[in-house]
């Protein structure tokens, strides 16, 4: 089995059984409401006790943080904000519009394994000041459903594309935990201003109940679970337990935790190992709650001058330091990425740290270049990291801002075993340390910085854009779409003496404010043409640089909006020898109220050792929306240079935990020795392919209505998005983000080892009988996990879903000598007769699939599928139900697949 921990740095924290640290982020384009605040409050508030009963005492929320927006009036009340903002991670909670016309469902952006932390739950205003009680049940019982999400990495135990299943006792049940809860399984149809409720036909393909059918609970209930089916029942008070945890249901909990139930992951989670049971306390002291405003951004850039920076590395028969390509990089950094109106300062340091600019507003261009004029020209002495944190403080403190909140990007090549007699002054001083280690040689707790202080951490190899892309990565944390930078290109070229290259830069219709292009060399400028797609064309002497800073570098910004289209561009090498330029491409979105597509990107881990597994994680969104199709590649380097370049996939299978979810996984094994890696992630659009998934995925439930008395009662119809509009066209994008570094121990220097794991599960296996035949799909797992191409399939079946999920291999095996495995990815489709079981009218089978790869290893065994053989029977009419309804014009849709899925 594969198990994979997601760690990461988090204020979030357990005292004495209560949460501290938690924070709640009003996106800056909410309105200023007081109510709002009051509302979370209250949300919070109701949520700690449900969360304190829920747990059998375990847990509550001591104290929350909410953290109001700059564009906010100031109050008394707010305080300034310490290592809180919105785009940081301890913003656990975001209240953001929808950016959509459909909805206000709260969601929880998870996706990774069991067990695994989820990023963000996501609150709209309307929810949290709209009267949503008949419809999602008390805010503060739907915070505890996001919040299990969100702290332990448990899934939904509904299913809306699945609500029904055929039971081991041959039954038609609603897909819920634990199957106590009980209701009725009826359609409600309005035609004409005229409505009926009748109950559900069984569908003449699958045996199950018709599309339309739909589960209404009873609002009176005795069954105390399950939060994560329908926490609005007034009865639902616990977590599914082994007990009472339905296994056959077809939810995601089932497929991602191997059927266990919610509360045994619940007790696996490192908050139930630290905390027992509170003694002597009728209920939890009430949260307490701190205002908070956020303010403007203030960075202090602390710039290694050490002599190891004189280091040359020799590219492509030229010479360049590592001093001149931080000096490349800073430049870009302060001139194309930090947003205007932030505070920035500058410190270097070797053995001993100089302020070189206390905090300068950055107003206008001659601001970035007051402090880019003040880059070091020289290297040399040791390497004291301290010495040049403190220094960063007194830049931050001596122009009157606090280093609570403020952030300092380090970036060092060199080794300091003094690093950590500074770590406790550190983490006193409320700063936010992102560190950039260049080359193999930084010291190695330079991460433990980043991760005390909730910063980034980054590593840059010696290629020539590495540094660059680094620096591209610490863009705005402030949830302000318009005022983040976002890289297009990055590339570099190899060009031979007296020869020229061409290249083309696509810029979409939602970005085109505040765009440069960057040339770099290694020897001598290059001739440019640059041309918009237009026709316009720009030249070398359009091209800036800052020749006293000799740092091989010009840069060209577009006046006003660069025209939507494609950019070509001609390099010509003057030189005769060969020599390598880069082209970096930055810009941010064209208006606030036209999102732009945003790729980001991150490891499952920030350490690993082999020879456990990596998964690698990439969000390509336009505002919340997911964007689907797109073509996704992950380049993975070495300390020594190696590099694994792989295309990531958001098709539901190995690594990915949703299909179209617009988070594109793949799992990393190839380890190439010990030390640093750094991710990158190239995100494009495949023409008349790639969409935005206007449904959001992993949502909380909408309750359709209620029995209550013998009546049903009927929620206001939920807005829906038309089946022909679930997606809309995207046009052609193309995005480059960092995803930071991550470690690795314990793995044999050179990638010389053998593959130590097996193929993946399959996690999508699908049945159905085609007449006689059962039909098998599913998608093909690889060699080593998700890479490559299996040797064989075990598949097996049964009539009894318990038997073959507990014994597997003392089950039925299926003839699969004709079936070859495709390569990873791939669709495979097989057929065949059941011949040794007696299939009739209502035979039910349950399959299960493993991949065994050349080394033997064996997957752990798929989900689970069923297949029913229904030959309906012809039906007599039903008569109509009562029904109390709030509107005459009221359609319940719930989709039911035909398949399905345990």
């Amino acid at each position: 089995m594969v198990v994979l921990v997601e760690v990461k740095s988090s204020m979030v924290h357990l005292n004495n059984n209560g949460y501290e640290g938690v924070v709640i982020a009003i996106n800056p384009s909410v309105p200023e409401d007081e109510q709002l605040i009051q509302s979370i409050k209250e949300m919070v508030t109701q949520a700690s006790t449900y969360l304190f009963e829920a747990t059998k005492r375990r847990f509550y929320f001591r104290n929350v943080s909410i953290l109001v927006p700059m564009t906010w009036k100031s109050k008394s009340e707010y305080l300034t904000p310490k290592r809180e903002s919105y785009e940081h991670i301890n913003a656990y909670i975001i209240v953001a519009d929808p950016h959509l016309k459909y909805g206000d469902d709260p969601y929880t952006l998870q996706y990774g394994q069991c067990g695994d932390r989820g990023h963000y739950i996501h609150f709209t205003p309307n929810f949290l000041l709209a009267d949503n009680l008949s419809t999602y049940g008390p805010r503060g019982r739907v915070f505890v459903h996001e919040w299990a999400h969100l702290r332990w990495g448990v899934f939904d135990e509904y299913n809306t594309d699945r609500p029904f299943y055929m039971s081991g006792k041959n039954t038609i049940e609603a897909t819920r935990c634990s199957t106590d809860i009980s209701g009725r399984n009826v359609v409600h149809q309005c035609q004409g201003g005229s409505c009926i409720t009748r109950k559900c036909r069984r569908d003449s393909k699958t045996g199950l109940y018709e599309p339309k059918c739909t589960f209404i609970p009873n609002k009176s209930q005795t069954a105390k679970d399950s939060i994560m089916f329908m926490q609005s029942l007034d009865s639902v008070v616990e977590f599914c337990t082994e007990k009472t945890h339905n296994r056959e249901a077809p939810n995601l909990q089932n497929k991602m935790c191997n059927r266990k139930s919610t509360w045994d992951i619940i007790k696996e989670s490192a908050d139930f190992q630290s905390a027992s049971p509170m003694k002597g306390t009728a209920a939890p002291p009430p949260p307490t709650f701190s205002l908070l405003k956020s303010r403007q951004r203030v960075v202090c850039l602390v710039l290694d001058k050490s002599g190891s920076m004189d280091s040359i590395k020799k590219i492509w028969g030229t010479h360049l330091s590592r001093l001149t390509r931080m000096k490349q990089a800073a430049e870009l950094y302060l001139i194309q990425i930090i947003e205007r109106e932030s505070l920035v300062g500058m410190v270097t340091f070797d053995s001993t740290a100089t302020i070189q600019n206390h905090l300068i507003r950055m107003t206008n261009e001659n601001s970035y270049l007051q402090i880019s004029a003040k880059l070091p020209q020289r290297a040399d002495g040791g390497t004291s990291i301290c010495s040049g944190l403190r220094a960063g403080f007194q830049a931050i403190t001596s122009s009157n801002q606090s280093t609570s909140g403020s952030e300092i990007i380090l970036l060092t090549d060199g080794e300091d075993n003094q690093i950590s007699s500074c770590f406790e002054e550190v983490k006193d001083s409320g700063a936010i340390i992102h560190t950039i280690a260049l080359g193999p040689d930084a010291v190695r707790e330079l991460e433990t910085l980043a991760n005390i202080t909730g910063g980034l951490q980054l590593f840059a190899n010696e290629d020539l854009n590495d540094l660059i892309d680094a620096f591209s990565g610490i863009s705005s944390r402030s949830g302000s779409i318009t005022q983040q930078a976002l890289q297009l290109e990055s590339k570099a070229l190899t060009i031979p003496g007296k020869k020229l290259i061409n290249g083309t830069v696509l810029v979409d219709s939602t970005v085109g404010n505040d765009t440069f292009f960057v040339i770099t060399w290694t020897t001598q400028k290059p001739e440019i043409i640059l041309q918009d797609p237009k026709g316009k064309k720009y030249t070398t002497s359009d091209f800036r640089s800052d020749d006293k800073l000799n740092i091989y570098s010009v840069r060209l910004r577009i006046p006003g909006i660069a025209e939507t289209g494609t950019w070509t561009y001609t390099l010509s090498n003057k030189n005769g020898n060969s020599q390598l330029l880069t082209v970096t491409v930055t810009t941010r979105a064209r208006s606030p109220t036209k999102l732009p597509v945003i790729a980001t990107a991150h490891m499952s881990r920030n350490t690993a050792q082999y020879p456990s597994p990596m998964i690698v994680y990439a969000r390509v969104s336009q505002g919340f929306l997911p964007v689907l199709g797109a073509n996704v590649t992950a380049i993975i380097e070495a300390e020594d240079g190696h590099r694994v370049t792989m295309e990531l996939w958001d098709n539901g299978a190995g690594a990915d935990t949703l299909k179209n979810d617009g988070i594109y996984s793949r799992y990393f094994t190839e380890y190439h020795g010990n030390g640093r890696y750094s991710l990158k992630v190239n995100a494009q659009a495949r023409k008349n392919i790639t969409k935005v998934n206007l449904k959001q995925p992993n949502k909380s439930l909408y309750i359709p209505g209620y029995i209550e008395n013998d009546q049903i009662i009927l929620n206001p119809p939920k807005p829906e998005v038309p089946e022909a509009t679930e997606t809309a066209t995207m046009e052609d994008f193309s995005r480059l983000t960092s995803g930071g570094s991550f470690t690795v121990s314990g793995a044999p220097p050179g990638g010389n080892h053998t593959p130590a794991f097996p193929p993946s599960k399959v996690i999508d296996l699908d049945a159905e009988f085609k007449g006689d035949h059962l039909h098998l799909a599913w998608t093909a797992p690889g060699n080593v996990l998700d890479k490559g191409r299996a040797h064989k399939y075990i598949i097996r079946m049964s009539r009894h879903f318990r038997d073959l999920q507990e014994d597997f291999n003392n089950n039925t095996l299926v003839n699969t000598c004709g079936l070859i495995p495709k390569e990873a990815g791939s669709k495979e489709n097989f057929e065949f007769i059941p011949e040794t079981l007696k299939i009739e009218n209502g035979t039910k089978l349950y399959i299960g699939i493993q991949a065994t790869n050349e080394a033997r290893l064996v997957s752990e065994v798929s989900n689970i599928a069923q297949a029913v053989k229904f030959i309906p029977p012809q039906e007599p009419s039903i008569p109509d139900l009562g029904t109390k309804m709030p509107t005459p014009s009221l359609t319940i849709f719930v989709f039911v697949a035909t398949l399905f899925i345990f």
